[in-house]
Protein backbone atom coordinates (compact mmCIF):
# COMPACT_ATOMS: atom_id res chain seq x y z
CA UNK A 1 0.00 0.00 0.00
CA UNK A 2 1.15 3.46 -0.67
CA UNK A 3 1.89 6.10 1.87
CA UNK A 4 -0.85 8.23 2.95
CA UNK A 5 -0.55 11.34 1.44
CA UNK A 6 0.04 14.74 3.43
CA UNK A 7 -2.53 17.37 3.64
CA UNK A 8 -2.43 20.25 1.50
CA UNK A 9 -1.39 23.26 3.80
CA UNK A 10 -3.54 26.23 3.17
CA UNK A 11 -6.74 24.57 1.53
CA UNK A 12 -10.63 25.11 3.61
CA UNK A 13 -12.56 22.91 3.11
CA UNK A 14 -15.77 24.70 1.08
CA UNK A 15 -18.84 22.53 0.48
CA UNK A 16 -19.58 23.47 -3.15
CA UNK A 17 -15.55 23.34 -4.37
CA UNK A 18 -15.35 21.06 -7.25
CA UNK A 19 -13.03 18.43 -6.99
CA UNK A 20 -9.29 18.82 -8.36
CA UNK A 21 -9.52 16.25 -10.94
CA UNK A 22 -12.07 16.64 -13.51
CA UNK A 23 -15.60 14.93 -13.49
CA UNK A 24 -14.96 13.34 -17.05
CA UNK A 25 -11.89 11.79 -15.79
CA UNK A 26 -12.94 10.09 -12.91
CA UNK A 27 -16.11 8.70 -15.03
CA UNK A 28 -14.24 7.44 -17.62
CA UNK A 29 -11.72 5.48 -14.99
CA UNK A 30 -14.60 4.19 -12.68
CA UNK A 31 -16.54 2.61 -16.29
CA UNK A 32 -12.99 0.97 -17.25
CA UNK A 33 -12.44 0.36 -13.55
CA UNK A 34 -15.58 -2.32 -13.91
CA UNK A 35 -14.30 -4.60 -16.12
CA UNK A 36 -13.31 -7.69 -13.76
CA UNK A 37 -10.56 -10.01 -13.83
CA UNK A 38 -11.29 -13.73 -15.35
CA UNK A 39 -11.00 -16.28 -12.82
CA UNK A 40 -8.85 -18.82 -12.82
CA UNK A 41 -10.83 -22.17 -13.87
CA UNK A 42 -9.83 -25.65 -12.62
CA UNK A 43 -7.23 -27.31 -15.12
CA UNK A 44 -9.02 -30.48 -16.70
CA UNK A 45 -6.44 -33.97 -17.68
CA UNK A 46 -6.73 -35.64 -20.34
CA UNK A 47 -4.98 -38.10 -19.49
CA UNK A 48 -7.26 -39.42 -16.73
CA UNK A 49 -8.60 -43.21 -17.68
CA UNK A 50 -12.22 -44.17 -17.44
CA UNK A 51 -11.07 -47.14 -15.34
CA UNK A 52 -8.28 -48.69 -13.06
CA UNK A 53 -6.03 -51.39 -15.63
CA UNK A 54 -5.34 -53.16 -12.75
CA UNK A 55 -7.75 -55.32 -11.63
CA UNK A 56 -9.94 -54.03 -8.17
CA UNK A 57 -13.81 -55.01 -7.50
CA UNK A 58 -15.78 -52.32 -9.04
CA UNK A 59 -19.25 -50.91 -7.31
CA UNK A 60 -19.55 -48.28 -4.70
CA UNK A 61 -16.66 -47.41 -3.28
CA UNK A 62 -15.58 -48.11 0.01
CA UNK A 63 -14.82 -45.59 2.57
CA UNK A 64 -11.94 -44.89 3.61
CA UNK A 65 -12.61 -43.39 6.98
CA UNK A 66 -10.57 -44.38 9.77
CA UNK A 67 -8.72 -47.06 7.35
CA UNK A 68 -6.36 -48.06 9.95
CA UNK A 69 -8.96 -49.76 12.21
CA UNK A 70 -9.21 -52.46 9.56
CA UNK A 71 -5.98 -53.80 10.43
CA UNK A 72 -7.12 -54.97 14.27
CA UNK A 73 -4.07 -54.16 15.63
CA UNK A 74 -5.34 -52.14 19.12
CA UNK A 75 -2.08 -50.08 19.42
CA UNK A 76 -2.20 -48.59 15.78
CA UNK A 77 -4.92 -46.17 16.44
CA UNK A 78 -3.84 -44.73 19.25
CA UNK A 79 0.05 -44.44 17.99
CA UNK A 80 -1.84 -42.48 14.77
CA UNK A 81 -3.51 -40.07 16.91
CA UNK A 82 -0.73 -39.52 18.52
CA UNK A 83 1.24 -38.68 15.79
CA UNK A 84 -1.66 -36.45 13.93
CA UNK A 85 -1.04 -34.15 17.11
CA UNK A 86 2.81 -34.09 17.78
CA UNK A 87 4.64 -34.94 14.73
CA UNK A 88 6.87 -32.42 13.76
CA UNK A 89 6.50 -32.47 9.96
CA UNK A 90 2.66 -31.85 10.93
CA UNK A 91 3.59 -28.92 13.13
CA UNK A 92 5.85 -27.29 10.11
CA UNK A 93 3.18 -27.47 7.90
CA UNK A 94 0.77 -25.91 10.68
CA UNK A 95 2.99 -22.77 10.66
CA UNK A 96 3.15 -22.72 6.97
CA UNK A 97 -1.10 -22.44 6.92
CA UNK A 98 -0.42 -20.07 9.17
CA UNK A 99 1.56 -18.02 7.22
CA UNK A 100 -0.68 -18.45 4.24
CA UNK A 101 -3.33 -17.02 6.24
CA UNK A 102 -1.50 -14.05 7.49
CA UNK A 103 -0.98 -13.34 3.88
CA UNK A 104 -4.89 -13.81 2.72
CA UNK A 105 -5.77 -11.42 5.45
CA UNK A 106 -2.41 -8.86 4.14
CA UNK A 107 -3.77 -8.88 0.15
CA UNK A 108 -7.19 -8.32 1.33
CA UNK A 109 -5.98 -5.32 3.76
CA UNK A 110 -4.82 -3.72 0.83
CA UNK A 111 -8.11 -3.09 -0.93
CA UNK A 112 -9.55 -0.77 2.14
CA UNK A 113 -8.73 2.58 2.44
CA UNK A 114 -6.33 3.90 5.21
CA UNK A 115 -6.93 6.06 7.80
CA UNK A 116 -4.45 7.49 10.73
CA UNK A 117 -4.90 10.15 12.78
CA UNK A 118 -2.03 12.92 13.13
CA UNK A 119 -1.72 15.96 15.71
CA UNK A 120 1.18 19.14 15.12
CA UNK A 121 2.74 21.98 16.95
CA UNK A 122 4.63 24.61 15.41
CA UNK A 123 6.80 27.79 16.89
CA UNK A 124 6.99 30.43 14.43
CA UNK A 125 9.70 33.42 15.48
CA UNK A 126 9.77 37.24 13.94
CA UNK A 127 11.18 40.23 14.23
CA UNK A 128 7.60 41.62 15.87
CA UNK A 129 7.91 38.13 18.29
CA UNK A 130 6.94 34.40 18.25
CA UNK A 131 4.00 32.27 18.49
CA UNK A 132 3.02 28.54 18.23
CA UNK A 133 -0.01 27.28 16.41
CA UNK A 134 -1.41 23.60 16.74
CA UNK A 135 -3.03 21.08 14.44
CA UNK A 136 -5.21 17.70 14.70
CA UNK A 137 -6.70 15.75 12.23
CA UNK A 138 -7.57 12.71 9.93
CA UNK A 139 -5.61 11.81 6.96
CA UNK A 140 -6.83 9.43 4.75
CA UNK A 141 -5.86 7.71 1.05
CA UNK A 142 -6.95 5.17 -0.98
CA UNK A 143 -5.89 3.69 -4.10
CA UNK A 144 -9.21 2.24 -6.25
CA UNK A 145 -8.54 -1.31 -7.96
CA UNK A 146 -9.61 -0.25 -11.08
CA UNK A 147 -8.15 -3.26 -13.22
CA UNK A 148 -8.47 -5.78 -10.67
CA UNK A 149 -4.65 -5.98 -9.77
CA UNK A 150 -6.01 -6.16 -5.91
CA UNK A 151 -8.53 -8.37 -6.36
CA UNK A 152 -6.68 -10.97 -8.23
CA UNK A 153 -3.91 -10.47 -5.63
CA UNK A 154 -6.64 -11.21 -2.96
CA UNK A 155 -7.42 -14.50 -5.13
CA UNK A 156 -3.55 -15.52 -5.35
CA UNK A 157 -3.51 -15.57 -1.49
CA UNK A 158 -6.99 -17.34 -1.35
CA UNK A 159 -5.57 -19.82 -3.72
CA UNK A 160 -2.34 -20.40 -1.89
CA UNK A 161 -3.71 -20.10 1.84
CA UNK A 162 -5.78 -23.72 0.36
CA UNK A 163 -3.19 -25.00 -0.96
CA UNK A 164 -1.26 -24.49 2.01
CA UNK A 165 -4.23 -26.50 3.85
CA UNK A 166 -4.47 -29.07 1.57
CA UNK A 167 -0.55 -29.63 2.03
CA UNK A 168 -1.51 -30.10 5.89
CA UNK A 169 -4.05 -32.49 4.81
CA UNK A 170 -1.53 -34.44 2.27
CA UNK A 171 0.48 -34.20 5.85
CA UNK A 172 -1.09 -35.66 7.98
CA UNK A 173 -2.24 -38.90 5.61
CA UNK A 174 1.58 -39.33 4.87
CA UNK A 175 2.12 -39.60 8.62
CA UNK A 176 -0.86 -41.39 9.73
CA UNK A 177 0.39 -44.08 6.54
CA UNK A 178 3.81 -43.91 7.76
CA UNK A 179 2.97 -45.29 11.76
CA UNK A 180 0.91 -47.52 10.01
CA UNK A 181 3.25 -49.17 7.86
CA UNK A 182 5.99 -49.23 10.79
CA UNK A 183 3.90 -50.66 13.50
CA UNK A 184 3.27 -53.86 10.30
CA UNK A 185 6.93 -53.84 9.90
CA UNK A 186 7.21 -54.42 13.92
CA UNK A 187 4.62 -56.91 14.40
CA UNK A 188 5.76 -58.91 11.31
CA UNK A 189 9.86 -58.98 12.72
CA UNK A 190 8.15 -59.69 15.87
CA UNK A 191 6.34 -62.73 14.23
CA UNK A 192 9.31 -63.76 12.53
CA UNK A 193 11.54 -63.98 15.99
CA UNK A 194 8.44 -65.86 17.36
CA UNK A 195 9.28 -68.24 14.32
CA UNK A 196 12.59 -68.36 14.95
CA UNK A 197 12.44 -69.19 18.59
CA UNK A 198 9.85 -71.69 18.00
CA UNK A 199 12.37 -73.59 15.66
CA UNK A 200 15.01 -72.83 17.67
CA UNK A 201 13.23 -74.42 20.71
CA UNK A 202 12.33 -77.62 17.98
CA UNK A 203 16.55 -77.96 17.29
CA UNK A 204 17.43 -78.15 20.91
CA UNK A 205 15.11 -81.07 21.41
CA UNK A 206 16.49 -82.77 18.48
CA UNK A 207 20.17 -82.03 19.80
CA UNK A 208 19.03 -83.78 23.06
CA UNK A 209 17.77 -86.54 21.05
CA UNK A 210 21.03 -86.77 19.35
CA UNK A 211 22.97 -86.60 22.11
CA UNK A 212 21.27 -89.66 23.62
CA UNK A 213 20.97 -91.71 20.61
CA UNK A 214 24.94 -90.96 20.56
CA UNK A 215 25.41 -92.42 24.13
CA UNK A 216 23.52 -95.51 22.96
CA UNK A 217 26.00 -95.56 20.31
CA UNK A 218 23.25 -95.25 17.08
CA UNK A 219 25.16 -92.39 16.04
CA UNK A 220 28.49 -90.72 15.44
CA UNK A 221 29.86 -87.56 17.04
CA UNK A 222 29.18 -85.78 13.38
CA UNK A 223 25.37 -86.14 14.01
CA UNK A 224 25.83 -84.10 16.95
CA UNK A 225 27.95 -81.52 15.93
CA UNK A 226 25.70 -81.01 12.39
CA UNK A 227 22.50 -80.38 15.04
CA UNK A 228 24.65 -78.21 17.27
CA UNK A 229 25.55 -76.46 14.53
CA UNK A 230 21.89 -75.86 13.25
CA UNK A 231 21.12 -74.79 16.71
CA UNK A 232 23.89 -71.31 16.46
CA UNK A 233 22.58 -71.17 12.96
CA UNK A 234 19.13 -70.43 14.00
CA UNK A 235 20.03 -68.54 17.33
CA UNK A 236 22.30 -66.20 15.47
CA UNK A 237 19.05 -64.59 13.53
CA UNK A 238 17.71 -63.12 16.36
CA UNK A 239 19.79 -60.51 17.32
CA UNK A 240 19.40 -59.51 13.91
CA UNK A 241 15.30 -59.63 14.31
CA UNK A 242 15.82 -58.05 18.09
CA UNK A 243 17.61 -54.80 16.66
CA UNK A 244 15.10 -54.43 13.34
CA UNK A 245 12.31 -54.21 16.06
CA UNK A 246 14.33 -51.61 18.14
CA UNK A 247 15.10 -49.83 15.32
CA UNK A 248 11.15 -49.72 14.36
CA UNK A 249 10.32 -48.84 17.93
CA UNK A 250 12.47 -46.17 17.83
CA UNK A 251 10.77 -44.70 14.69
CA UNK A 252 7.72 -44.90 15.93
CA UNK A 253 8.76 -43.28 18.95
CA UNK A 254 9.87 -40.35 16.70
CA UNK A 255 7.02 -40.63 14.18
CA UNK A 256 4.58 -39.63 17.40
CA UNK A 257 6.62 -36.72 18.57
CA UNK A 258 8.41 -38.87 21.44
CA UNK A 259 12.15 -39.47 21.95
CA UNK A 260 13.52 -42.69 20.90
CA UNK A 261 12.97 -45.66 23.36
CA UNK A 262 9.81 -44.53 24.78
CA UNK A 263 8.04 -46.76 23.18
CA UNK A 264 9.84 -49.67 23.99
CA UNK A 265 8.27 -51.28 27.29
CA UNK A 266 4.86 -50.25 25.41
CA UNK A 267 5.42 -52.22 22.14
CA UNK A 268 8.04 -54.81 22.91
CA UNK A 269 6.63 -58.29 22.67
CA UNK A 270 7.13 -61.13 25.38
CA UNK A 271 9.80 -63.94 24.20
CA UNK A 272 7.82 -66.74 22.91
CA UNK A 273 8.14 -69.98 25.13
CA UNK A 274 8.60 -73.27 23.57
CA UNK A 275 4.57 -74.22 23.75
CA UNK A 276 3.56 -70.26 23.42
CA UNK A 277 1.21 -69.64 19.99
CA UNK A 278 3.58 -67.95 17.35
CA UNK A 279 2.48 -64.12 17.58
CA UNK A 280 -0.05 -62.47 14.93
CA UNK A 281 0.87 -61.83 12.49
CA UNK A 282 -0.10 -58.44 11.00
CA UNK A 283 -3.68 -58.95 9.16
CA UNK A 284 -4.28 -58.04 5.86
CA UNK A 285 -7.90 -56.25 5.27
CA UNK A 286 -10.53 -57.51 2.90
CA UNK A 287 -10.41 -55.83 -0.65
CA UNK A 288 -11.46 -52.05 -1.16
CA UNK A 289 -13.72 -51.34 -3.84
CA UNK A 290 -12.41 -48.71 -5.61
CA UNK A 291 -13.64 -45.33 -7.14
CA UNK A 292 -13.32 -44.39 -10.96
CA UNK A 293 -10.11 -42.60 -11.63
CA UNK A 294 -11.49 -39.01 -11.37
CA UNK A 295 -12.96 -39.61 -8.13
CA UNK A 296 -9.82 -40.61 -6.62
CA UNK A 297 -8.36 -37.70 -8.15
CA UNK A 298 -10.89 -35.36 -5.71
CA UNK A 299 -9.39 -37.43 -2.60
CA UNK A 300 -6.18 -36.35 -3.09
CA UNK A 301 -5.39 -33.55 -1.04
CA UNK A 302 -1.51 -33.36 -3.27
CA UNK A 303 -3.57 -33.25 -6.46
CA UNK A 304 -5.80 -30.53 -5.08
CA UNK A 305 -3.25 -28.49 -3.76
CA UNK A 306 -1.65 -28.74 -6.93
CA UNK A 307 -4.24 -27.01 -8.54
CA UNK A 308 -5.02 -24.39 -6.34
CA UNK A 309 -1.18 -23.53 -7.12
CA UNK A 310 -1.96 -22.89 -10.71
CA UNK A 311 -4.72 -21.47 -9.76
CA UNK A 312 -3.00 -19.13 -7.40
CA UNK A 313 -0.23 -18.73 -10.55
CA UNK A 314 -2.62 -17.99 -12.93
CA UNK A 315 -4.08 -14.92 -10.79
CA UNK A 316 -0.49 -13.45 -10.22
CA UNK A 317 -0.40 -13.42 -14.26
CA UNK A 318 -3.57 -11.09 -14.03
CA UNK A 319 -1.94 -9.24 -11.09
CA UNK A 320 1.29 -8.13 -12.50
CA UNK A 321 -0.83 -7.65 -16.20
CA UNK A 322 -2.99 -4.92 -14.43
CA UNK A 323 0.22 -3.33 -12.82
CA UNK A 324 0.80 -1.82 -16.96
CA UNK A 325 -2.60 0.14 -16.69
CA UNK A 326 -2.91 3.54 -14.80
CA UNK A 327 -3.61 3.56 -11.47
CA UNK A 328 -5.73 6.34 -9.25
CA UNK A 329 -5.35 7.12 -5.78
CA UNK A 330 -7.44 9.47 -3.13
CA UNK A 331 -6.08 11.04 -0.52
CA UNK A 332 -7.64 13.96 2.04
CA UNK A 333 -7.51 14.96 5.32
CA UNK A 334 -9.72 16.71 8.18
CA UNK A 335 -8.70 18.87 10.68
CA UNK A 336 -8.57 21.77 13.55
CA UNK A 337 -5.96 24.75 13.22
CA UNK A 338 -5.74 27.10 16.51
CA UNK A 339 -3.42 29.17 18.29
CA UNK A 340 -3.40 27.93 21.70
CA UNK A 341 -3.85 24.09 22.91
CA UNK A 342 -6.88 25.36 24.62
CA UNK A 343 -8.29 26.50 21.95
CA UNK A 344 -7.79 23.66 19.73
CA UNK A 345 -11.48 22.06 20.04
CA UNK A 346 -12.74 25.33 19.08
CA UNK A 347 -10.79 25.83 15.79
CA UNK A 348 -10.85 26.50 12.49
CA UNK A 349 -11.49 23.68 10.37
CA UNK A 350 -8.84 22.69 7.58
CA UNK A 351 -9.45 20.15 5.01
CA UNK A 352 -7.79 19.26 1.77
CA UNK A 353 -8.75 16.44 -1.23
CA UNK A 354 -6.22 15.11 -3.86
CA UNK A 355 -7.02 12.55 -6.55
CA UNK A 356 -3.51 11.63 -8.49
CA UNK A 357 -3.60 9.08 -11.68
CA UNK A 358 0.02 7.26 -12.48
CA UNK A 359 0.86 6.49 -15.67
CA UNK A 360 3.35 4.04 -16.33
CA UNK A 361 5.29 5.58 -19.60
CA UNK A 362 8.78 3.78 -19.69
CA UNK A 363 9.85 1.43 -17.32
CA UNK A 364 13.10 -0.12 -19.99
CA UNK A 365 10.41 -3.50 -20.11
CA UNK A 366 10.21 -3.63 -16.50
CA UNK A 367 6.30 -4.46 -16.07
CA UNK A 368 6.25 -6.80 -19.28
CA UNK A 369 9.23 -8.50 -17.81
CA UNK A 370 6.94 -8.99 -14.74
CA UNK A 371 4.28 -10.11 -16.69
CA UNK A 372 6.67 -12.80 -18.60
CA UNK A 373 7.75 -13.86 -14.80
CA UNK A 374 4.48 -14.47 -13.67
CA UNK A 375 3.13 -16.21 -17.11
CA UNK A 376 5.95 -19.02 -16.85
CA UNK A 377 5.42 -19.52 -13.42
CA UNK A 378 1.53 -20.28 -14.17
CA UNK A 379 3.28 -22.90 -16.83
CA UNK A 380 5.40 -24.12 -14.80
CA UNK A 381 2.29 -25.09 -12.01
CA UNK A 382 0.32 -26.48 -14.66
CA UNK A 383 3.40 -28.78 -15.54
CA UNK A 384 3.38 -29.48 -11.65
CA UNK A 385 -0.62 -30.11 -11.75
CA UNK A 386 -0.32 -32.51 -14.29
CA UNK A 387 2.67 -34.25 -12.63
CA UNK A 388 0.49 -34.56 -9.78
CA UNK A 389 -2.39 -36.15 -11.71
CA UNK A 390 0.16 -38.60 -13.47
CA UNK A 391 1.93 -39.80 -9.79
CA UNK A 392 -1.71 -39.84 -8.07
CA UNK A 393 -2.54 -42.91 -11.32
CA UNK A 394 1.10 -44.71 -11.21
CA UNK A 395 0.97 -44.78 -7.21
CA UNK A 396 -3.04 -46.58 -7.27
CA UNK A 397 -1.84 -48.72 -10.04
CA UNK A 398 1.07 -49.65 -8.55
CA UNK A 399 -0.26 -50.60 -5.34
CA UNK A 400 -2.89 -52.35 -6.77
CA UNK A 401 -0.18 -54.42 -8.91
CA UNK A 402 1.91 -54.90 -5.75
CA UNK A 403 -1.35 -56.48 -3.84
CA UNK A 404 -2.30 -58.91 -6.81
CA UNK A 405 1.31 -59.85 -6.51
CA UNK A 406 2.15 -60.30 -3.11
CA UNK A 407 -1.12 -62.21 -2.74
CA UNK A 408 -0.40 -64.66 -5.03
CA UNK A 409 3.53 -65.01 -3.49
CA UNK A 410 1.54 -65.53 -0.05
CA UNK A 411 -0.48 -67.86 -1.32
CA UNK A 412 2.36 -69.90 -2.78
CA UNK A 413 4.04 -69.73 0.06
CA UNK A 414 2.01 -70.80 2.72
CA UNK A 415 1.21 -74.25 0.61
CA UNK A 416 4.82 -74.60 0.50
CA UNK A 417 5.11 -73.82 4.51
CA UNK A 418 2.41 -76.25 5.04
CA UNK A 419 4.71 -78.82 3.01
CA UNK A 420 7.55 -77.98 4.99
CA UNK A 421 6.12 -78.96 8.49
CA UNK A 422 4.47 -82.12 7.10
CA UNK A 423 8.46 -83.38 5.65
CA UNK A 424 10.05 -82.09 9.08
CA UNK A 425 7.70 -84.65 10.78
CA UNK A 426 7.79 -87.49 8.74
CA UNK A 427 11.63 -86.75 8.86
CA UNK A 428 11.85 -86.71 12.47
CA UNK A 429 9.87 -89.82 12.27
CA UNK A 430 11.81 -91.82 10.33
CA UNK A 431 15.02 -90.72 12.24
CA UNK A 432 14.29 -91.80 15.06
CA UNK A 433 13.15 -95.04 13.40
CA UNK A 434 16.43 -95.17 11.95
CA UNK A 435 15.23 -95.06 8.36
CA UNK A 436 16.98 -92.27 7.10
CA UNK A 437 20.39 -90.06 8.15
CA UNK A 438 20.15 -87.50 10.19
CA UNK A 439 21.11 -84.78 7.32
CA UNK A 440 17.09 -85.39 6.34
CA UNK A 441 16.31 -83.93 9.59
CA UNK A 442 18.38 -81.41 9.18
CA UNK A 443 17.70 -79.97 6.13
CA UNK A 444 13.85 -80.17 6.47
CA UNK A 445 14.25 -78.27 9.54
CA UNK A 446 15.88 -75.65 7.63
CA UNK A 447 13.11 -75.69 4.91
CA UNK A 448 10.66 -75.45 7.58
CA UNK A 449 12.39 -71.71 9.05
CA UNK A 450 12.58 -70.44 5.78
CA UNK A 451 9.21 -71.19 5.09
CA UNK A 452 7.88 -70.19 7.81
CA UNK A 453 9.90 -67.19 7.46
CA UNK A 454 9.07 -66.52 4.27
CA UNK A 455 5.18 -66.66 4.95
CA UNK A 456 5.78 -63.78 7.93
CA UNK A 457 7.36 -61.81 5.21
CA UNK A 458 4.77 -61.77 2.82
CA UNK A 459 2.26 -61.28 5.15
CA UNK A 460 3.74 -58.07 6.71
CA UNK A 461 4.31 -56.80 3.15
CA UNK A 462 0.49 -57.50 2.28
CA UNK A 463 -0.06 -55.50 4.98
CA UNK A 464 1.64 -52.38 4.04
CA UNK A 465 0.64 -53.12 0.75
CA UNK A 466 -3.04 -52.45 1.84
CA UNK A 467 -1.43 -48.93 3.43
CA UNK A 468 0.43 -47.54 0.31
CA UNK A 469 -3.04 -48.10 -1.24
CA UNK A 470 -4.63 -46.37 1.03
CA UNK A 471 -2.29 -43.53 0.68
CA UNK A 472 -2.50 -43.45 -2.71
CA UNK A 473 -6.77 -43.09 -2.56
CA UNK A 474 -6.13 -40.13 -0.41
CA UNK A 475 -6.02 -41.59 2.93
CA UNK A 476 -9.63 -40.88 3.40
CA UNK A 477 -8.95 -37.10 3.40
CA UNK A 478 -12.30 -35.45 3.57
CA UNK A 479 -11.91 -31.28 3.59
CA UNK A 480 -12.85 -30.29 6.98
CA UNK A 481 -13.71 -26.63 8.26
CA UNK A 482 -10.05 -25.82 8.84
CA UNK A 483 -9.08 -26.38 5.14
CA UNK A 484 -12.35 -24.98 4.07
CA UNK A 485 -11.45 -21.14 5.29
CA UNK A 486 -10.74 -19.88 1.76
CA UNK A 487 -13.51 -21.09 -0.16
Amino acid sequence: MKPVLPPIEGARYRRHRRPVLPIALLSMLALVGCASLQTPSAPTSSATPTAWSASAATGEATSLAGWWQRFGDPDLAPLIAQALLGQTDIAAAQARLRQARAQRSLAAAQLSPSVSGSGSVQANRSDGGHGESYRTGLDASWELDLWGAGAAGVQAAEATARASALTLAQTRVAVAAEVAATLLELRGTQAREAIARRNLALQLQTLQIVQWRLEAGLVTQLDVEQARTSVEQTRAQLPALQGAAAQAMNALAVLTGQAPGALQARLTAPASLPDSPPMALPAAPPDLVLAIPAEVLRQRPDVQAAERRLAAAAARVNEADAARLPSLQLGGSIGLNALTLGSLASGSGVASLLASVKLPVFDGGRLRAQVQVQEAARDEAEIGYRAAVLAALQEVEDALIGLRSTRQQLTAQQAAAVSAQRTATLAEQRYRSGLVDFQNVLQSQRTLLSAEDSVAGTTTSLATAHVRLYKALGGGWTPTLEEEFTR
